[in-house]
């Protein structure tokens, strides 16, 4: 249990850190961003599940119901992680003690929509496809983390004008 435990902090970290980092970009380009985005990724997991058309048709709203959800989640979380930076010196111990509460309470809520989500898809997908989407869910977040690093490296290397 404490694998899972890990694995799932993990995850949250890794989610945190790519919601922060594209909440950096400026609200102008950050529709056609999340857009391009959100297309990659399709693609990305459609040819890594290998989902037929009526699988594809059925899985998507699902997912995405689910996606919206979770991202719900974690914005409230970013917005306490926020207040909590910014006045965590003048905060009471009754205070810090429900922000924590409140982060817990979001991690688990994050939990119990994962186990829906899962629920959900054993009537949708063969149980090999449901674990391709784990481990594609993985590997679109570390591409992603990896190009963000790319293109800052590359930031970095230009020469200044």
């Amino acid at each position: 249990m404490n694998y899972y435990k890990l694995l799932f902090m993990k995850r949250g970290v890794v989610i945190f850190l790519i919601l922060s980092l594209l909440s950096v970009m400026d609200l102008q380009g950050q529709n056609t961003n999340l857009e391009r985005l959100n297309a990659y990724k399709i693609a990305f997991f459609t040819k890594k599940l290998n989902l037929t058309s009526r699988e594809a048709e059925i899985f998507w709203p699902v997912y995405n119901e689910f996606q919206a959800k979770k991202n719900q989640i974690q914005q409230e979380r970013i917005q306490l992680n926020r207040k909590f930076i910014q006045e965590a010196t003048t905060m009471s111990d009754e205070q810090l003690t429900a922000a924590g509460d409140k982060l817990i309470e979001l991690e688990v809520l994050e939990a119990e929509l994962s186990v829906a989500l899962h629920q959900q898809l054993k009537g949708i997908l063969p149980p090999v496809k449901i674990l391709r989407l784990y481990q594609a869910e993985n590997q679109y977040r570390q591409q992603l983390l990896n190009e963000l690093q790319e293109r800052r490296e590359q930031r970095n290397n230009q020469p200044l004008r």
